[in-house]
């Protein structure tokens, strides 16, 4: 996709992910990468300062003989993840408006 991503973005789209499962790093990443072009290394920054905010925990599960990281969305992650979602469905509502020539100028 050609627009870019920006941090509010990335925290709801991580943010939404963890919320329906905990979910580890790639597994995270994969799913992003639906709509966005970017590199799975973007991703980890990310998962840190959503930590660092309160907004996911993360704990180690053994998988095939190594540990792998799994985050799982805190309370205050979902009252975040509800505040973006809402913000979300405001601006796309409000773009929609202007590219279906909805909004008129006065």
């Amino acid at each position: 996709m050609i627009f870019p991503m920006n941090t509010p973005m990335f925290d709801l789209l991580v943010l939404a992910v963890v919320d329906r499962e905990d979910s580890y790093g790639y597994q995270i990443s994969q799913v992003i990468k639906q709509v966005s072009n970017t590199k799975d290394s973007t991703l980890y920054p990310v998962l840190r300062r959503l930590q660092e905010q309160n907004y996911l925990t993360a704990y180690d599960q053994p998988y095939q003989g190594r540990n792998r990281k799994y985050y799982r969305i805190t309370d205050e992650g979902k009252q975040t993840f509800e505040m973006l979602s809402k913000e979300w469905s405001l601006y796309k509502d409000a773009v929609d408006q202007v590219v279906k020539g909805g909004m008129d100028i006065e």
